[in-house]
């Protein structure tokens, strides 16, 4: 099984990712894990693609994030499912809140050594305009476009909770 979950911050992709990897019993390779570095220092792009490819080579994963220029559409082609969370910006917004509130002072599981928790206006400005850039926004439809027999959108909580259902009794 290899499951790729990209979308907008905020939306519920590591939790996501968190479920399935022990449902699944996979490894999940959190990319702002590999991000950044101690204290939010960011690794470069070839560091990065050196992590990415070495979990690649497994017969099973999951790979969190989106950071299209680590090996995006080797990931979605290789990918036996893709997982776009497309919740809108102020749903995303809230939850980012939520987190922050519960890991502040903290670093996060899913994220870097000592990069503690931060809901700063550079943040805010992200979950709320930049990361839904035309750019991106493109990204996500072209997956959609050309994957679409593998491809799952999830729009709300809703939508996200039947598929964790489904998951559960198909199993």
């Amino acid at each position: 099984m290899k499951v790729v979950i990209i979308g907008h911050s905020g939306s519920g992709k590591s939790t996501l990712a968190n479920v399935l990897s022990q449902h699944y019993n996979c490894a999940v390779l959190h990319l702002d894990k590999i991000h950044f570095e101690s204290n939010w220092q960011e690794r470069t792009v070839s560091q990065m693609v050196s992590d990415i490819s070495a979990v690649m080579l497994q017969n099973h994963w999951i790979i969190e994030g989106n950071y299209p220029s680590c090996l995006y559409e080797e990931r979605m082609r290789e990918a036996d499912h893709i997982i776009y969370f497309n919740f809108n910006r102020f749903n995303c917004f809230y939850r980012a809140f939520k987190r922050y509130l519960k890991y502040r002072g903290q670093t996060r599981p899913d994220m870097a050594e000592n990069c503690n928790e931060k809901f700063d206006v550079e943040f805010m400005k992200w979950i709320l305009l930049d990361g839904r850039s035309k750019n991106n926004l493109n990204n996500y439809k072209a997956v959609i476009k050309t994957y679409p027999h593998k491809t799952i959108v999830l729009k709300n909580q809703k939508q996200l909770n039947h598929y964790m259902n489904s998951i559960q009794h198909n199993s």
